[in-house]
């Protein structure tokens, strides 16, 4: 029997994958947990259309995630903060406060999870930073702490 898988099955195949397995085993196992659904014509055009939908959405989020890359690369981040008499900053400059400048300055709305610091930032200075997108695709950016007036 022909049956398109729903959900992962061990040792079977992964979700979306067709199979051709013994009619037991997709009656009494694969069918009666809804793991799968049997490979009608109906089906099997249904899966064909949200894989194209599925791939439309990845290309449409690299695209995206280029185009946020070449906006970012190369520019510098400006965070204003106060510092106590030696110049330590009063908290830390975290990737959430990275993130956030990133949006105001430049309009691109990252995720604090992708915005990798390569030093804490607990002092005025420039600061080396890298926002990660999906796929490989990453910007390097500065980031520079000055005192807040």
């Amino acid at each position: 029997m022909k049956v398109i898988l729903i959900k992962d099955v061990k040792g079977s195949g992964k979700a979306g994958d067709t199979l051709n397995v013994a009619d037991g085993y997709a009656r009494n196992f694969l069918l009666a947990r809804g793991y799968a659904i049997e490979a009608t014509a109906k089906n099997v055009n249904d899966l064909a259309g949200k894989k194209a939908a599925e791939q439309h959405r990845l290309d449409v989020a690299k695209t995206e995630a280029e185009n946020a890359a070449r906006n970012l690369n190369g520019h510098t981040v400006t965070i204003k903060t106060k510092a106590g008499a030696s110049g330590k900053l009063f908290g830390a400059i975290t990737s959430a406060t990275v993130a956030e400048y990133i949006e105001k300055q430049f309009g691109e709305a990252v995720d604090k999870k992708k915005v990798s610091l390569q030093s804490d930032i607990k002092a005025y200075g420039e600061y080396g930073c890298e926002v990660k997108f999906t796929q490989g695709i990453s910007a390097k950016m500065t980031v520079k702490v000055e005192p807040e007036e």
